[in-house]
């Protein structure tokens, strides 16, 4: 296959994650190839929300109300990163997220115009595996 005289080389970016993808979870796997970089936080300025105990969506909080949100970041070719968003459950999609040492990356976030249904607001975790570790320790009363 010939390559075309405008094709540039693999352009590489760094994602966030903060549920599903990260190392030891379930859609992990879609990120077969991107290199592992940090474990590393947002700015305080998101909320977390856990969607029928799934998966998790960050969205942007209102203004003093929001937490940082702990989860990992890449460095995945774009070929890739278009392979971790067909394999990301309805509703989340990609942004530009803020982390804690003051740069910014793109991220897995709540992007449908409306809130998830069935969603728990679990912010106060700081994180999907705290939160799940939290289940864990303290299973919900039937």
């Amino acid at each position: 296959m010939r390559s075309s005289p405008h094709a540039q080389p693999a352009s590489v970016v760094s994602l966030f994650v903060n549920g599903t993808l990260m190392r030891g979870e379930p859609l992990q796997g879609n990120l077969a190839g991107a290199v592992f970089r940090s474990v590393t936080r947002t700015m305080p300025c998101y909320r977390l929300l856990s969607v029928r105990d799934m998966h998790p969506a960050m969205i942007l909080a209102t203004a003093g109300d929001g937490v940082s949100v702990t989860g990992e970041l890449y460095d995945v070719s774009l070929g890739q990163l278009k392979q971790v968003l067909a394999g990301e459950p309805p509703g989340l999609g990609l942004g530009v997220v803020d982390l804690a040492e003051g740069v910014q990356s793109l991220g897995i976030c709540w992007t449908a115009l409306e809130l998830p249904p069935h969603a728990t607001d679990i912010s106060s975790y700081g994180g999907w595996r705290e939160y799940l570790a939290a289940r864990r320790a303290f299973p919900p009363h039937p």
